[in-house]
């Protein structure tokens, strides 16, 4: 948890300014070129020539063959400065290609994405790419969704189970990228202190895992099927007390001949294929109750309150493992097709 520290001091205070690095977007943007000939790309949440994503489209606009590229700041004059947000109004650039330098233009707002001048730069737009903030993720997506949008943008793995994302999720209307490695990236914040072992401390940015890629473009990492080869028994995988699925606490062992629900890590949905598996739901919680998880028997709610001193939340898949209350974090339901 010390890894995302900042992380979650970025989501209470409304402080998001994680900027992303070149390499990270070039090794995701990498997988998708065909889907950007004769796009316009939007970038909507970017200081202006400091962005990397500004940085990485108008070095390849000619390669990717975009027909133009817009990007737009928040509260920010200087189209070389990081935004301090110290200003009422913003501006923006456009660039299509035809001269080195892009075309600055000045909004009359303050270009936060949600403002009605950058609503109309996104209908101008065909695909949205960028790092949004992350503590308006689930809003800066239904956005995208409203305006029928594609989009490759940043955001963590704990979105996946909010109630306005994991419906988007299961019907297959956003899906994981290919991600960054181990799961884990470094951004640029120079207003956040780096609590990341010495091992993997960087000047100037600060390490913060369970990032992903969200998408609704589609790519070859999606179509890959996952190679099983554990066999099923009833000792290695135990049935949930109030739910009727197994639980397969790493993804590696999920059974090749089991054909019934499983109950699976959040680290599945990079591995997603939707012609392999489908998505049942989200065992938690309030997603939990409307897929059928039953409520705690009185018996082991006393027992979670007096003995484990938790309280138990229905909705929330538990088992009894030897004796002992077992309740598996962050689980997805999923059965093969």
């Amino acid at each position: 948890m010390a890894k995302n520290k900042n992380l979650h001091k970025a989501m209470s205070n409304k402080k998001d300014e994680f900027y992303t690095q070149l390499v990270d977007i070039e090794n995701e943007l990498k997988h998708y070129r065909s889907h950007f000939h004769g796009k316009v790309v939007y970038c909507n949440c970017d200081d202006p020539e400091i962005s990397n994503f500004y940085h990485y489209f108008h070095q390849n606009f000619a390669r990717l063959e975009l027909r133009q590229l817009i990007t737009t700041c928040y509260k920010n004059q200087n189209r070389k400065m990081f935004s301090q947000h110290d200003k009422d109004t913003a501006i923006g650039l456009r660039y299509d290609g035809t001269d080195m330098f892009a075309d600055k233009f000045h909004l009359k707002g303050d270009g936060d994405f949600r403002s009605s001048e950058c609503i109309e730069l996104l209908k101008e737009s065909d695909i949205v790419v960028t790092n949004p903030p992350f503590s308006l993720f689930r809003e800066y997506v239904a956005q995208l969704m409203k305006y029928e949008k594609k989009f490759l943008v940043i955001g963590h793995q704990n979105a996946i189970a909010k109630r306005e994302l994991f419906p988007l999720i299961r019907d297959k209307r956003i899906w994981l990228g290919y991600g960054f490695k181990g799961g884990a990236s470094h951004f640029i914040a120079p207003n956040y202190e780096d609590y990341a072992v010495a091992g993997e401390h960087r000047e100037g940015m600060i390490r913060v895992s369970g990032v992903a890629w969200f998408t609704n473009l589609d790519h070859a990492k999606r179509n890959e099927e996952l190679i099983l080869y554990k066999k099923y028994s009833p000792e290695e995988y135990p049935t949930y007390f109030n739910f009727d699925a197994i639980e397969v606490s790493k993804v590696k062992d999920i059974p090749y001949d089991f054909d019934g629900m499983m109950g699976v890590p959040i680290t599945f949905m990079s591995k997603f294929n939707p012609q392999q598996f489908e998505i049942v739901g989200w065992a938690q919680g309030t997603l939990g109750k409307e897929i059928g998880v039953k409520p705690w028997t009185p018996e082991h709610r006393k027992h979670r309150k007096e003995v484990d001193k938790k309280i138990p939340i229905d909705g929330n898949i538990y088992m009894i493992k030897e004796g002992e209350i077992v309740e598996p974090y962050a689980r997805i339901i999923i059965r093969k097709i």
